[in-house]
């Protein structure tokens, strides 16, 4: 890839005239090539987004070591993007195809401004992290170098690298003797040039297990040398210091890091007969693709790093000089230390009162009224609830679920199988083509399987990323139903820090689709006419664009109309192409959109009623809301309101089975409007506004103290599920 991320000391000082720079902006996105410049560039607005997440270490809002964590996050979401996007923009090149869709640049054309934006990322990492490191020396947290380190420090290094390192790692001598090792995707290493006492030169290899802590917590410093309370040093200046126990008799001439990142896409054939075999094939042959960077710690290029990319076979446009440390994603193992005033202040989750006033009877609460849980404000243990009743439950006889992402040893997957052990009907449908997590997901399934689950593996073609459960119960009445569908993953961790919503009902008329969504998925047979429930790839794009329209219409005739939206990605070009037909109608559309966002907003004559707004703090918004006016002003209790599990993106609407839920019930629909959707349009502490040049600016409070909807999500408990706190707060008053 031409000129991707090779980068030096004086690029990075050219890059930024200051150290805030651009903390309160991201960079604007002009058009390349021959792209449609109404279209933002998908690969360039991703990088913009994590400016933004990049931007959020610098907010000295944040206390210290969450500002230090969004720099990890930052390091981290930045390999992703280079093993997964750009890998996927180089192979196009290489095969010189064109863009997927009409006014799109060609893959080409792509490769220049990433190399620049992947530059700025690099640089602001690189010069934000002594920044923080310094304030959080002042605070009693400290990464120390070799130079620092104590006659004390030296011995404890000493017994800790003989104890927990040498056996772990194994050098290598680089000779003919000695075939260069493959090296897998984030493979991180020291590469060394060392001289024996004969004078003879020779360089060796040093591979550091990802099982190795990167960052070694060394002893409290009871003396009055000034050390911080909490003292940390990096893995690699450890072996450095230990050199001698692994190579006897040599000095040290050269040395340097290095992070290998290779294309992690998995190739399936379409007509794949057996998923779980040509998965558990494919997920080998990811770990040699081909490589997208080498990475190397050193500023320029020396007779060593020439040594290692030959051996590598990786061509110099293909490497990265980054001038300092590697694998910044690793700081967040430093982000547990040091006192609790350098993070955000613990939060227990809200157990929603409506549940608690049947006595913890998930059914009973469900069947008196729908109720949505909005995460992480409210527990996820609701969900787990849910299912754990459901197994428990003798009345219950069948469970259907869906399984995209989830733990390793899931509190889900437990449930299900105490379910089939008790004799019920379980299918889970697992997607084992999530990416990342396609090995656990087969081990999940192979699990469930083993226990009597009913498992489908989906289609070969679409993923099914849709989050949906379904009880069957038998009650006096008859057989009654009861749904769970979530904008976000079945994952108790990621549910901690993720904003979704769980929607809970036992309306019939959802529920009979659902059944009817859960066979497509096992028989891949159409449903036809389903009375409430949208889903992709089928109704999904149609519903949208038919509430669109009618907005389009209402203001056409002179009426109230409006749409306010909450994705994560907003890439598709027909959606995009019809919001602006609708600001062009006059219809006023607002949009929260965390992450990539293709759409251009006030442009004259195209999108000047259109506002565009991201959500970047501390929790990471991920629900998927859709609403439309109806003909009256929003907020309205007329408005059609939508959860979703779907992003607006070709992939989600095309390529994915995805759900799009109707919400019907008064207060669940008051809740998502009114609390939700109002406090996301209104937040002034955590938003950036989208300008029509493609740059992102921090929204300034016009007071001091701003409004932050993850505060008040976290302060004010949520409609429907009061429960009868409503009641007891009125008769207070």
């Amino acid at each position: 890839m031409n000129e991707i991320i090779k980068t030096s000391t004086d690029k990075i000082k050219s890059l930024m005239e200051s150290p805030l720079a651009f903390s309160n902006t991201t960079l604007p996105i002009p058009a390349i090539g021959d792209e449609d410049p109404n279209i933002i560039n998908r690969e360039v607005s991703w990088l913009a987004f994590n400016e933004r997440v990049l931007a959020e270490a610098l907010n000295t809002r944040h206390p210290l070591l969450e500002r230090l964590r969004f720099l990890a996050i930052s390091a981290s979401n930045l390999d992703e993007f280079m093993i997964v996007r750009v890998a996927g923009v180089k192979q196009q090149a290489s095969l010189g195809l064109k863009g997927s869709s009409e006014g799109q640049a060609l893959p080409i054309e792509v490769l220049g401004p990433l190399s620049t934006r992947v530059k700025h990322l690099l640089a602001r990492q690189l010069q934000i992290l002594p920044l923080l490191l310094e304030d959080l020396t002042h605070q009693g947290v400290s990464l120390v170098s070799q130079n620092d380190l104590s006659e004390q420090d030296h011995v404890f290094l000493n017994d800790y690298f003989n104890r927990e390192i040498m056996p772990v790692i194994a050098p290598l001598s680089i000779d003919p003797a000695h075939p260069f090792p493959f090296i897998a995707n984030k493979g991180f290493g020291l590469y060394l040039g060392l001289e024996d006492q004969k004078g003879k030169a020779n360089q060796a290899l040093i591979m550091l297990s990802p099982r190795l802590k990167r960052f070694i917590s060394l002893p409290a410093d009871g003396n009055s040398s000034g050390y911080a309370a909490d003292r940390f040093i990096a893995l690699e200046d450890c072996i450095i210091q230990n050199l001698d126990q692994i190579f006897p008799n040599h000095d040290l001439r050269n040395s340097f890091t290095f992070r290998v990142l290779r294309d992690s896409e998995l190739e399936v054939d379409d007509e794949a007969e057996d998923l779980v075999a040509t998965f558990e094939s494919a997920l080998k042959a990811r770990r040699r693709g081909n490589v997208i960077a080498l990475e190397l710690s050193a500023k320029e290029t020396n007779a060593f790093t020439e040594s290692l990319c030959e051996a590598m076979g990786v061509i110099e446009t293909d490497v990265a000089y980054v001038g300092g440390m590697l694998g910044l994603a690793d700081l967040s193992q430093m982000c547990s230390a040091g006192g609790d005033h350098l993070r955000f202040p613990n939060y227990t989750p809200r157990y929603p009162d409506r549940i608690r006033d049947f006595g913890g009877d998930c059914f009973a609460a469900i069947r008196s009224k729908d109720i949505v849980v909005h995460h992480p404000y409210e527990s996820f243990d609701v969900v787990l609830q849910f299912l754990r009743q459901a197994a428990e439950d003798p009345k219950v006889i069948s469970i259907r679920q869906t399984l995209y992402r989830t733990l390793p040893n899931s509190p889900i997957v437990r449930a299900l199988i105490s379910a089939a052990e008790a004799g019920k009907s379980v299918t889970a449908m697992v997607e084992i083509k999530a990416r990342f997590d396609e090995e656990v997901n087969i081990r999940l399934a192979r699990d469930l399987e083993r226990a009597g689950v009913q498992v489908v593996y989906g289609f070969v073609d679409l993923k099914t990323h849709a989050k949906l459960s379904l009880v069957v119960r038998q009650e006096e009445s008859g057989l009654r139903s009861y749904a769970h569908c979530g904008t976000g993953n079945y994952h108790p961790v990621t549910a901690k820090t993720y904003t979704d919503l769980s929607f809970f009902t036992s309306d019939p008329d959802i529920c009979s689709d659902i059944v009817r969504v859960f066979n497509y998925m096992t028989s891949y047979v159409e449903p036809h006419d389903l009375k409430k429930v949208a889903y992709a790839p089928v109704s999904a794009r149609s519903t949208f664009n038919d509430a669109v329209d009618r907005e389009i219409a209402n203001a056409k005739a002179g009426k109230p109309s409006g749409i306010w939206i909450k994705v994560n990605a907003l890439v598709d070009p027909d959606c995009i192409q019809r919001l602006y037909a609708a600001s062009q109608a006059g219809v006023p559309v607002e949009l929260v959109v965390r992450g990539i966002c293709c759409l251009r907003p006030g442009v004259k004559g195209l999108s000047e009623n259109i506002k565009v707004i991201s959500l970047v703090g501390r929790f990471l918004e991920h629900a998927r809301i859709f609403v439309f006016a109806n003909g009256q002003q929003l907020p309205s209790d007329q408005a059609s309101v939508y959860i979703a599990s779907a992003d607006l993106m070709p992939r989600n609407l095309n390529r994915r089975v995805e759900v799009m839920m109707p919400i019907e019930n008064p207060t669940v629909h008051r809740q998502i409007l009114d609390q939700v959707m109002t406090a996301n349009l209104n937040d002034t502490l955590n938003s950036w506004r989208l300008c029509s040049d493609g740059s992102y600016e921090r929204i300034m409070p016009e007071h001091d103290d701003g409004f932050s909807a993850h505060h008040f999500f976290m302060t004010n408990p949520s409609l429907s599920g009061r429960g009868s706190a409503i009641k007891k707060k009125k008769k207070k008053y």
